[in-house]
């Protein structure tokens, strides 16, 4: 089963697969909360997923300006909002916009989204298919910034050489090695990453994803994947 974690520091789940936890904040105990099953059916329409997953990288945004991103009309941009609002994956921003041209971010805290634990079939691949569609997205915005240094001048480039690294490790380890690995990267996020929370529009600064990806390349009966 696909793990993932996006925008934040996991947490291993040794009887199932983990979960994908997105964007989380600050909590009341440092962890975002799994969604319920009605929020999570809800979030299991594409165009939903892709506005949660717009919405960190592009800033507050309005229904017209989604749909213009998207191709999407902006009577379909506002519904899926409305629905992502009900469930508080989203929320209206306080003091900017009108009647009728609402701004609309992420709502702080996140949240994560596990397929252990649901009690039928039909959750289960609700979840996965949800992360599945997460991780698509990321993967596209990996090959979309690859083909874009192609295009780039030596300044640009010069700019993030040192600054961007995809980087992966094939070792063998055990699963408390693997929960120490874990525990040492929710230490260095929450040391600095966390302090990175809160720019967005400062000078110099702008949209970044840092990934940690860490799972065993065997399925859960030890079957290579």
């Amino acid at each position: 089963m696909a793990t993932a974690r996006k925008d934040s520091p996991g947490t291993p789940v040794p009887s199932g697969p983990p979960d994908l936890r997105v964007a989380p904040d600050a909590v009341a105990d440092g962890r975002p909360a799994e969604l319920g099953p009605e929020a999570l059916r809800a979030l299991a329409h594409p165009l939903r997923i892709r506005i949660l997953d717009l919405l960190p990288s592009h800033g507050p945004l309005t229904a017209s300006r989604l749909g213009e991103i998207l191709g999407e009309s902006s009577g379909s941009t506002s519904y899926h909002l409305r629905q992502l609002a009900k469930h508080g994956l989203v929320r209206e921003v306080e003091g900017k916009g009108t009647a009728r041209e609402r701004w609309w971010e992420r709502t702080p805290g996140g949240f994560s989204i596990s397929s252990a634990g649901k009690d039928s079939p039909a959750g289960r691949q609700t979840a996965e298919a949800v992360n599945s569609e997460f991780l698509r997205l990321r993967h596209e915005r990996v090959m979309a910034f690859l083909r874009a240094t192609q295009e780039a001048d030596e300044e640009a480039l010069g700019t993030w050489l040192g600054a961007t690294t995809f980087t992966t490790n094939n070792l063998w380890a055990s699963p408390e090695q693997m929960v120490a690995v874990v525990e040492a990267w929710e230490q260095f996020a929450a040391e600095h990453l966390d302090p990175l929370r809160g720019q967005e529009g400062d000078a110099g600064t702008v949209p970044v994803e840092i990934h940690f990806d860490a799972f065993p390349t065997v399925d859960l009966h030890g079957n290579p994947l």
